[in-house]
């Protein structure tokens, strides 16, 4: 007996500076799905690390590992955290409830920007890395692809991807807030990953004077910078960058900060105390929180979007609606898959074993009466049948069917074991963890 399982936190229980901790970045998530496999051989797991959430998504048998406590373990050891620093902003959920979050994390309605695209890319790639580390299997290869199918169709029927699509344009809009025109600007941007790209497409849009692309690999710096008509720009000059640049978003990989109070101070003369909107969308943050205390720069972070966020969702209930209404369709489906897997066992041994009873009790009466003919006994053999077959099935008949009451199928296996004496396929340990 299996049980799905969740374990996490996000934007709507964490505050950056906890998120930042837990991060992973893709070299942290291959090592530790590898010794999470060699701790826990029998459990499978996806490691969903964003900047705006980090999850893991577990299949174990019910009294099997990790429990709770054991996963949170492996999770401050691998960072070199205690647990009491972020316990508290945990989540879990088991079974439906996860099948259902993981839905609507991957089609974007748990997201802080509503209808942004890039998750949907995040969960595919955390589950391809699951995938190829061996620690996907027979349940969470069947759940990430009906979640990245379920993204798909609510991108494709709703307008939920329409307006704003990524934090990207958020950043856009706060941009405008300082800066009443931008052909006069020089836009920097740190980092050439996907994110570094999406920050691009909306900057250019609004033609600023001069755009710089800032990364440690020139190469990345200026394929990138060619793509949007940009300037490369060498990652060991930052400093004289950051002296010209008006608007700078930093997105890089990079675990410390790679602008901090003290190296911003020594530049503001250099600048002649301009105005500068730095925008940080890195998970580690790139820019110390320090530098946005210094007179006329304006440093904005990912928390800072959510005041946008909730604006957006109010305004788009009804589209928001039927985004559920899909995803609840696709929560039922799946849900009623599962219970079907973990029943189906169960159930095929309850027929057998009360068949087996009719046909022993039934040859036991058939050797009391010699003198029956074929036809006769045909009809006492027709008639066991017909009886296990009667009696077995209102039970069956709920089990199969009573998924919407919401009660995990291991508490009707466990009754059905007990009621009808079969055999659990996998003995209780005496743990009553979930």
């Amino acid at each position: 007996m299996d049980r799905l399982l969740l374990l996490g936190l996000s934007h709507t229980t964490a505050p950056l500076e906890v998120r930042e901790r837990l991060a992973f970045n893709a070299a942290q998530r291959e090592a530790a799905l590898a010794q999470f496999k060699a701790r826990f051989p029998q459990c499978e797991l996806v490691l969903l690390s964003t900047c705006n959430r980090v999850e893991f998504y577990a299949a174990r048998a019910v009294h099997g590992t990790p429990r709770n406590e054991e996963l949170i373990e492996f999770v401050a050891g691998f960072h070199g955290l205690s647990a009491q620093q972020f316990t508290s902003h945990l989540y879990q959920k088991a079974d439906r409830e996860m099948v259902g979050h993981l839905f609507h994390v991957a089609s974007s309605l748990d997201s802080m920007v509503l209808g942004e695209t890039q998750i949907l890319g995040q969960v595919r790639e955390a589950y391809d890395s699951a995938a190829q580390a061996g620690t996907a299997g027979p349940l969470l290869n069947p759940l990430f692809q009906r979640a990245i199918a379920v993204a798909k169709q609510v991108m494709h029927e709703t307008a939920l991807s329409e307006g704003r699509l990524s934090v990207a344009s958020v950043a856009v809009d706060y941009a405008r807030g300082i800066f009443d025109h931008f052909n006069d600007k020089t836009v920097l941007t740190i980092g050439a990953g996907k994110m570094a790209k999406l920050v691009l497409k909306h900057f250019k849009a609004l033609n600023p004077g001069k755009l710089l692309v800032c990364n440690r690999d020139p190469q990345k710096a200026a394929s990138l910078a060619a793509e949007f008509g940009g300037e490369p720009a060498a990652f060991q000059r930052l400093g004289e960058h950051l002296v010209v640049a008006d608007i700078v978003l930093s997105s890089t990989g990079a675990q410390q900060p790679i602008i901090t109070r003290s190296q911003f101070d020594l530049l503001r003369r250099r600048r002649r105390y301009r105005r500068i909107f730095l925008i940080d969308i890195a998970v580690p943050r790139d820019i110390e929180p320090a530098v946005g205390q210094i007179e006329n720069v304006f440093l904005y972070n990912l928390d800072d979007l959510q005041q946008v966020v909730s604006a957006t969702q109010a305004q788009r209930k009804d589209v928001l609606d039927a985004a559920r209404r899909i995803i609840g369709q696709h929560v039922e489906t799946f849900v009623g898959w599962h219970r079907q897997r973990q029943l189906g066992p169960a159930i095929r041994q309850l027929y057998e074993r009360y068949h087996a009873i009719a046909q022993e009790e039934l040859a036991r009466t058939l050797n009391k009466l010699p003198n029956l003919s074929d036809a006769e006994r045909s009809h006492l053999e027709d008639l066991s049948r017909r009886i296990v077959n009667k009696l077995l099935h209102d039970p069956v008949h709920t089990l199969r069917e009573s998924g919407a009451d919401h009660v995990p199928a291991a508490q009707y296996l466990h009754a059905l074991e007990k009621l009808f004496a079969l055999t659990p396929e996998q003995p209780p340990d005496g743990s009553d963890e979930q």
